[in-house]
């Protein structure tokens, strides 16, 4: 009958075999490419392979459109759907974008005439800060912000608004900005 090993005898041989065989793994994978951390993680729009870039700059806002006039004012562009409130250096200090209503007035100067805290615009949403400074095609046009914050519904066809509508935080700056006397320059 053959002599039979202790248990110790194996547990050592099995572990002395388990360090040797993770010894060589270690070896090996000492050989191959090490994982480098990427510095930027690509945003979700960035290819597959993008590799780390550079962090994006903020981009400038844009420019007050030129031939607007001087000094202070407000800017408002038809074609950008944009508002700039000017002070009478020439700087701005807010710029943002806007919901025109369905009557805009030409382009040309301004000037506001008549400011109203709150009412019903005529879509039926509850605005504030309603500062009126055209009249096209009979209807006064004016800027405004809803109460609740919200964007204007789109226009039932046929229907005329003069309302132009601003982010409340943008329409809270434009009533302290655009009081009775300041310039209105629309441009296309």
């Amino acid at each position: 009958m053959p002599a039979r090993l202790p248990s110790w005898a194996w547990v050592t041989g099995l572990t002395a075999g388990a360090i040797v065989a993770v010894s060589a793994l270690a070896l090996q994978a000492d050989d191959g490419p090490k994982p480098t951390a990427a510095t930027v993680r690509p945003s979700a729009s960035a290819p597959a392979d993008a590799g780390p870039s550079e962090k994006p700059e903020k981009s400038a806002p844009p420019a007050v459109p030129d031939g607007s006039g001087t000094g202070r004012r407000i800017v408002y562009s038809l074609g950008q759907k944009r508002v700039w409130l000017v002070d009478a250096s020439d700087a701005t200090r807010r710029t943002f974008t806007v919901w025109p209503g369905s009557v805009s007035p030409d382009p040309g100067d301004y000037t506001i005439g008549s400011r109203t805290e709150a009412t019903t615009g005529s879509d039926g949403v509850e605005v504030e800060n309603i500062v009126y400074f055209a009249l096209a095609d009979g209807i006064s046009v004016g800027f405004s912000n809803a109460v609740d914050g919200s964007s204007p519904p789109p226009a039932a066809s046929g229907t005329k608004t003069g309302g132009v509508r601003l982010h409340k935080a943008d329409g809270d700056a434009l009533w302290e900005f655009g009081t009775a006397g300041t310039t209105v320059t629309v441009v296309e």
